[in-house]
């Protein structure tokens, strides 16, 4: 090669090796990269994708023509139920068609936006808690999520800390003020001693070996000394938790002697504290802390207030007006920063030059404490988390989850992506069409190019275009900082007037004729506003990402009590049915401008309607019994030819399962954990869901939700053997006592009857353990611990006994049955 070089003449001297040009280059590399999935992996996935939905109509084809006619309306049942779950399966299947991987190079954003001498250029990030009842959200579970993002690895000065509280509880104000006290220790701690996690409790739990990479000689000394602190930390917020639990009659009053204005929980007005901020925010060290801000909205009667949706969207003003960072993570109380580069993560993607001008925001996975080893009611979601939302990452990227999310704050404004430039198209004569565009006379390109100029400018030109108060409300100064791009407040501006003008914007009335819940921030209109919101963004061509960090970005609890996890499963299904009916149902919305792409439709069309698969469901776990019970059959006789078809149908189903857990890293326990749960909560919150939405869509009955609670149990996995009744548990145990009832009557049946019945019995016999398999951890459920049998369980055996004796007078396996004249006709003589 250097030969070659040289009869070219292009080999000079060897340039030196300069470590500041080294650096240089990898600054302007991208930030992160896809990582596509191995096509020794994906390859043969797709493949079996394809010929499943082959054998799939093949099949569907065959139950159609061929019809039984002694057992048709089981038979059309059955059938019905099959196209449906058909449907439902192609519209989970076929978004999982591009998984990707994602990378990111922390490295080069400190290299581009943190150079040595120079001002820090990361963007600024205003992050967003929200809490409402104390008492099932408890101050110290909140306490620890706002200690974790006080002391994130990222320049305090951009980072804002806004907690809300929709209850207007001075529990929560109190502990607020303790914690930005006890901040002023554990922050400095954290950075020094590089803690992770940076929740205290989580940390000082943790059965690790702590001095693991720890070289400082002081740090044993001082772990001790803020382990004691946080003790009496804890000590204080147990003693505020106790003294709220005894309300007195007329009211709290604060320490200067004035009632508390959030007595009156449904009527009081706005209120904000600034616990850290530019005077007196500063740690023991003497270092600046991040702002810490408490924030209550204003209630009244008579108003609207749309709950956690219209919560978020007083913060999303609070925060323009006072911060306007250019970036928002939203956290759940119980949420906290397990890791404490969580924020550069998002920042890889959302500074990034290349793709981050058209991202709208980046979803981390949800991760959880406490739950068993086993997962029996499929709490950690994974194969939605790491298969659904890695195939969802390579379309038009994943849907909005509702908390560990960085939000770009001009997509929550209902601004639309900026627009690349376009290649530029071949121009013919004009005297042949079928070449090229016509070229344009002089006077139609002078008006393309007046058109141009005013396209131009978007944000410029909307103050002449639009009634800016029509669409963020009557506030000057929040109006400013929609157009501020980068974010940042007027330096003119005290904090006086701030805080004045941020008041105002969380009063009532403020959202009354404006666009907000409708087409800016938190969408209203279902309780699961966050599918609605990630979905307006998505239909104005925004695209969002998944980040999956080695080590969890942010981690929270799940209620892992069987009531609570069917309760938890119906709110969210509910909100799927509200927006099934509403106007942005996915079925009918968004199709102007074509810019959802049709894969992602088909997710969130799949979001709205699963809860509607819980009646087929329901109905196919009931069949098999029905069978059995009547010795009918819901398929003709197959012929040698049709049972390879059902053999390759169930082949491929098993195959598709194999393949997908294959690429996406996902145990096999963990995708049957999620399997049975499907059948559990399909056939009992589901379905309930199903019911309520179409109560209140038909006669406007309206249900209302309490908060999950996030309290901890003493005893480890205590609450998982908790038994609480609902009615969400009645659909489960029948059809898993009508199956067993049916298994027993079949057998039974079988054995008087001889060697020929028991062929046409083992296909009855399979879908039923099938049904009783998926529904075995609901029977866990119900007899709680091992060795103890709740007294609703021998309640529900008695009944098991009694229906069973019923059943057996019924069929009388003991008598032969005989063909011959109907007795009834002739009498019993004929």
């Amino acid at each position: 090669m250097d030969d070659w070089k040289l009869q070219q003449g292009n080999l000079g001297p060897e340039p030196d090796d300069d470590p500041e040009m080294g650096l240089i280059d990898e600054a302007r590399q991208p930030l992160s990269r896809k990582v596509p999935i191995a096509s020794s992996k994906i390859n043969p996935y797709r493949m079996v994708i394809v010929a499943r939905l082959v054998i799939l109509a093949v099949f569907l084809r065959y139950r159609l023509l061929n019809p039984v006619h002694d057992a048709l309306g089981l038979w059309l049942t059955s059938v019905i139920c099959e196209i449906w779950f058909a449907v439902s399966w192609i519209l989970d299947q076929f978004p999982k068609w591009f998984p990707i991987d994602r990378e990111t190079y922390l490295d080069r954003l400190s290299l581009r936006y943190e150079r040595e001498g120079e001002p820090n250029m990361l963007a600024p990030v205003d992050v967003f808690v929200s809490t409402v009842d104390p008492m099932k959200e408890p101050p110290l579970v909140t306490s620890n999520t706002v200690l974790s993002i006080l002391a994130m690895d990222y320049p305090v000065e951009k980072i804002s800390c806004y907690v809300s509280d929709d209850g207007a509880s001075m529990l929560t104000f109190d502990s607020l003020a303790e914690t930005a006290e006890f901040a002023r220790k554990w922050v400095p701690f954290c950075k020094k001693f590089s803690i992770e996690p940076r929740a205290p409790e989580m940390y000082f739990t943790l059965k690790i070996d702590y001095l693991k990479d720890k070289v400082q000689p002081t740090f044993v000394k001082e772990r001790r000394a803020m382990k004691r602190e946080y003790e009496e930390f804890k000590v204080r917020i147990n003693a505020l938790v106790a003294k709220a639990s005894k309300a007195p009659i007329e009211g709290w009053i604060m320490p200067d002697g004035t009632p508390w204005p959030g007595n009156n929980t449904k009527d009081h007005p706005g209120m904000i504290q600034v616990f850290l901020g530019s005077n007196g925010g500063f740690d023991v060290e003497g270092n600046e802390l991040p702002r810490l801000v408490y924030v209550s909205r204003e209630k009244r009667p008579g108003f609207q207030h749309h709950k956690k949706a219209g919560a978020m969207n007083a913060l999303v003003r609070v925060a323009g007006v006072l911060t306007n960072a250019p970036f928002m993570l939203n956290l759940d109380c119980d949420h906290y920063v397990n890791n404490s580069k969580a924020v550069r993560e998002a920042m890889c993607f959302l500074m990034d030059p290349q793709i981050g001008k058209k991202v709208c925001y980046v979803q981390f996975p949800q991760r959880f404490d406490g739950i068993d080893r086993h997962d029996r009611y499929a709490n950690r979601n994974t194969v939605f988390f790491d298969i659904n939302m890695k195939g969802l990452d390579g379309i038009q990227g994943p849907v909005y989850v509702g908390t560990g999310c960085v939000f770009k704050r001009q997509a929550l404004y209902g601004y639309e992506p900026p627009k690349g430039p376009k290649r530029p198209k071949m121009i013919s004569c004009g005297c042949c069409p079928c070449f090229g565009r016509r070229r344009k006379s002089k006077h139609e390109s002078n008006g393309d190019i007046a058109a141009l100029g005013g396209a131009d400018g978007d944000k410029e030109h909307l103050m002449s275009e639009m009634n800016f108060e029509k669409k963020f409300g009557q506030s000057s100064i929040f109006v400013t900082s929609t157009l501020m791009e980068d974010g940042g407040v007027p330096p003119s501006s005290s904090p006086a007037v701030l805080l004045k003008e941020a008041i105002h914007v969380i009063s009532c009335g403020y959202e009354d004729k404006t666009e907000w819940g409708t087409e800016l921030g938190w969408i209203y209109g279902s309780i699961t506003e966050d599918i609605l919101t990630g979905f307006k963004m998505h239909c104005r061509g925004w695209r969002s990402i998944y980040c999956m960090p080695k080590r969890a970005a942010f981690k929270g609890s799940a209620p892992i009590n069987l009531s609570d996890r069917l309760n938890q499963v119906l709110r969210w299904a509910l909100g799927s049915v509200e927006i099934f009916f509403s106007r942005h149902s996915p079925l009918w919305y968004g199709y102007k401008g074509g810019k959802l792409k049709w894969l992602e439709r088909f997710a969130y069309a799949n979001t709205t309607i699963y809860p509607f698969t819980s009646i087929p469901l329901l109905a196919y776990c009931i069949l098999p019994a029905i069978c059995l019970l009547t010795d009918k059959f819901i398929m003709p006789p197959i012929s040698t030819f049709a049972s390879l078809f059902f053999i390759a149908l169930f082949g491929s189903i098993i195959a598709t399962g194999i393949l997908e857990l294959r690429w996406s890293g996902v145990s096999i326990e963990e995708w049957w954990r999620n399997e049975q749960f499907w059948v559990i909560g399909g056939i009992s919150a589901h379905l309930f869901a199903v019911v309520q939405g179409l109560l209140k869509i038909l006669a406007g009955i309206d249900t209302n939700f309490t908060v999950t609670s996030k309290a901890t149990d003493d005893d480890d996995f205590g609450e998982l053997y908790a038994f609480k009744w609902t009615t969400l548990l009645i659909p489960p145990t029948t059809v898993l006592i009508i199956n067993i009832v049916g298994v027993v009557a079949g057998i039974s049946d079988a054995i008087n009857n001889g060697y020929q019945s028991w062929g046409p019995l083992f296909g009855k016999l399979f879908f039923s353990f099938w049904v009783i398999v998926h529904l075995y951890p609901f029977l866990k459920g119900l007899m709680g611990r091992q060795n103890r049998t709740p007294t609703i369980v021998v309640i529900w055996s008695i009944l098991l006994a009694s229906i069973f004796s019923l059943l057996w007078v019924r069929i009388d396996p003991f008598v032969m049955k005989t063909k011959g004249p109907d007795t009834s006709m002739c009498g019993i003589n004929c």
